[in-house]
C-alpha cells in the first residue's frame, strides 16, 4: 500500500469529547486533514515537543527518546497503519545497526515521539478516506483552525505585558504546567509577530 506523509498542523481541545484534545494531521501534499482525539497528557507531551520547550526533568516521552538514543536506536518513521471501531493504531518504525524493527504503539504516544525525533508521519489512503476531512477553503491551509489559537479579545493573556508574560512562563515551567506554558508561549509569539 502507498503511504501518505502527514504533518502535525494543529492541537486543540476536542469539540466532540470534553477533557480531551484533538491533534490534527494534514497531508503534506493535499488538503485532507486527519483529526485524532487524544488525552491531555499526550497533548501536553506533543505541545512541549512542538514548542521546543525544555522541561526541568524529562517527561516520559523524553525519557523514552533518551533511552533509544543511548542504545543507538533511530526512529525512522511513525506509521498510522489501521483504524478499527474508531480507534487508530500506529507503529514505530525503528532502525538499529541496519536492522528495521516495528513496534506497536498508541497513536498519541507515536506522535509525541515523532515530534521529538522530527521523523516523518505516514498513513494509508483507506484511513484518510474513512476518517479524513477535506478543507474547503484554501486560505485555511496556511493557518491552523481558529479553535487552536484564541483571538486577542477572547484571550485572557492579552492583558499582560510582555515582561509579565515572560515571568509567568518561567513560573509555569517551574511548576511543570506545560499546557499553560504553551498558551503563554503562543501569546508571546503573537506579540512578537505584531511588532
Amino acid at each position: 500500500m502507498k503511504k501518505i506523509e502527514l504533518d502535525i498542523v494543529a492541537l486543540s481541545h476536542s469539540v466532540t469529547q470534553s477533557h480531551n484534545y484533538a491533534v490534527v494531521l494534514g497531508e503534506k501534499i493535499g488538503s485532507r486533514r486527519l483529526p485524532i482525539v487524544i488525552g491531555s497528557f499526550e497533548a501536553q507531551a506533543i505541545a512541549v515537543a512542538l514548542e521546543r520547550m525544555t522541561p526541568n526533568r524529562p517527561l516520559t516521552h523524553d525519557l523514552f527518546k533518551n533511552a533509544m538514543e543511548t542504545f543507538h536506536i533511530e526512529l525512522r518513521e511513525v506509521l498510522i497503519n489501521n483504524l478499527l471501531d474508531g480507534i487508530f493504531y500506529a507503529r514505530l518504525v525503528c532502525e538499529k545497526e541496519g536492522e528495521t524493527v516495528e513496534i506497536d504503539s498508541r497513536t498519541s504516544d507515536a506522535l509525541a515521539l515523532a515530534a521529538r525525533f522530527r521523523c516523518p508521519i505516514f498513513t494509508y489512503e483507506f484511513i484518510l478516506d474513512t476518517a479524513g476531512v477535506v478543507l474547503e477553503d484554501s486560505d485555511s491551509e496556511s493557518e491552523p483552525p481558529s479553535e487552536s489559537r484564541p483571538s486577542a479579545s477572547s484571550n485572557p493573556l492579552a492583558s499582560y505585558s510582555l515582561e509579565a508574560l515572560t515571568r509567568m512562563l518561567d513560573e509555569v515551567l517551574e511548576e511543570e504546567n506545560y499546557e499553560k506554558a504553551a498558551q503563554i508561549r503562543d501569546e508571546i509569539d503573537r506579540r512578537k509577530a505584531q511588532d
